[in-house]
């Protein structure tokens, strides 16, 4: 069984993608100690991590996610790792080393706890890629299969600047909010009660509303 190991080199948004989906470069090699070994093709599984404990944060950023691990002096015990997401890729034929992309979809919506988090950071987002698969090899004169052992990972600090341009690129100067069905046709209906023109307007004249004093 060859002896694959892997590693993220660099992350760019997709180009030309109809949604929001980052390409991480992924190197899967095989130590030239082991003796090389010509694959024919592999199938990749991915889980990515989110690993909030492996970086500090400032002020700023910890108002932001509050209301994902409360307030800092309790962070020892919140700052777990969070399922980020699952994707599979293709290898292509290789002896020794190849690089291919790993595309990894990309949600707007803050209901989700890795948008949240990611929207939070004015930094670097730590990421673990935990892998499993298998591959398709020349062993014997013929061709044989292996399963990648589950220890294989690989670590990766994306930048949260990376992020932030996929999502300007697809929703510029805009956020994606998840209503339900009824607190969105009430909202429907004061906007149109009001003249409204936009949702924004909406929203703001409820906010302004909200803000004013009650008069005793």
């Amino acid at each position: 069984m060859p002896d694959v190991n892997f590693a993220i080199e660099a992350a760019e948004p997709a180009r030309h993608a109809a949604e929001p989906i980052l390409l991480f470069k992924l190197r899967v090699s095989e130590p030239p100690a082991a003796g090389l070994t010509t694959i024919h093709a592999g199938v990749l599984h991915c889980q990515i991590r989110i690993e909030p404990a492996r970086r500090q944060y400032t002020a700023e950023e910890q108002e932001r996610l509050l209301v994902l691990f409360g307030t800092p002096e309790r962070w020892g015990q919140t700052l777990r790792p969070m399922f980020w997401t699952h994707v599979g890729v293709t290898l292509p034929p290789f002896t020794g080393t190849t690089a291919v992309d790993l595309p990894v979809p990309c949600s707007s919506d803050f209901g989700l706890a890795a948008t949240r988090y990611f929207a939070a950071l004015a930094g670097e987002i730590p990421l673990c890629f935990l892998f499993s698969g298998t591959v398709f090899y020349e062993a014997d004169g013929g061709w044989q299969v292996g399963q990648i052992p589950w220890d294989r990972e690989a670590t990766f600090r994306l930048p949260a600047a990376t992020w932030q341009a996929l999502m300007d690129m697809h929703y510029p100067n805009s956020a994606w909010l998840r209503l339900r069905k009824d607190v969105f046709e009430q909202l429907d209906k004061y906007k149109s009660r009001q003249g409204l023109p936009t949702w924004d307007r909406a929203v703001e004249r409820l906010l302004v509303a909200a803000e004013e004093p009650v008069m005793s």
